[in-house]
């Protein structure tokens, strides 16, 4: 099983890989929900570290439905990413219906073919998500896994519609459902045995005092990974 670790700058990055973490996912302004980090930010944190990098491609957090003119700002954003060598994006769009907009989705990868792609949580506010999963698994060499908390609050009250997903995961042998948002320390055995997910995404459970304004803290990760691993 993996675990990945959200990360804010080139110290968090370089502590989550030495603490364990199979994989970072780099964001800016937290409290917002992470937005795009700094070019700044991007090439101090991927020649930081070995681990794959998964960068946050979000313009604002006013919602999931994009214009044009945002658009074009996400694909420069991506092409100063693509700069540093990295590909690997976390990205999510939505239609104002709340199905997937699967119209911008595909012009991205048009413009860059060989994304890495994270969807990231405008799945939970999808109207489906079965659907919804149905028409990401038309873009899976692309779209490698999806952040979800099963369409609510957090993993555990969305743990019966994550073990769902993870098994039209299985079958249809599509993007990786990956469980995030609300995992501790203390409920991810449970989660793990509910879901039988193969990946799992933190963020302030495995900071010291809960807060992103600290550091991460390396006993919150060891007894995560004493149960993953």
């Amino acid at each position: 099983m993996e675990i990945e670790l959200i990360v804010q700058n080139k110290q968090d990055a370089i502590q989550a890989e030495k603490l364990g973490a199979d994989r970072l996912e780099l964001v800016t302004a937290i409290q917002e929900g992470g937005l795009t980090p700094s070019f700044g930010t991007m090439k101090s944190v991927i020649e930081s570290v070995n681990i794959p990098v998964q960068v946050m491609i979000r313009p604002h957090s006013n919602h999931f439905f994009y214009k044009e003119e945002e658009f074009a700002v996400i694909c420069e954003d991506i092409k100063a990413l693509r700069s540093l060598q990295c590909n690997r994006i976390v990205f999510g769009a939505l239609n104002e219906d709340r199905t997937i907009n699967e119209q911008m989705l595909a012009k991205l990868i048009e413009l860059f073919p060989n994304l890495d792609i994270t969807f990231h949580r405008a799945f939970d506010e999808a109207m489906s998500l079965d659907e919804g999963y149905q028409t990401l698994v038309n873009y899976q060499r692309n779209v490698k896994r999806i952040l979800t908390s099963g369409g609510k609050a957090n993993c555990e009250a969305g743990k019966e519609q994550l073990a769902k997903l993870v098994t039209s995961s299985q079958r249809l042998q599509g993007p990786v459902i990956m469980p995030g948002s609300g995992l501790t320390p203390d409920n991810i055995a449970e989660i793990i045995q509910t879901t039988k997910a193969e990946q799992y995404h933190f963020g302030k459970a495995v900071r010291q005092g809960n807060s992103f304004a600290n550091a991460i803290s390396a006993q919150a990760v060891d007894k995560v990974l004493s149960v993953l691993k």
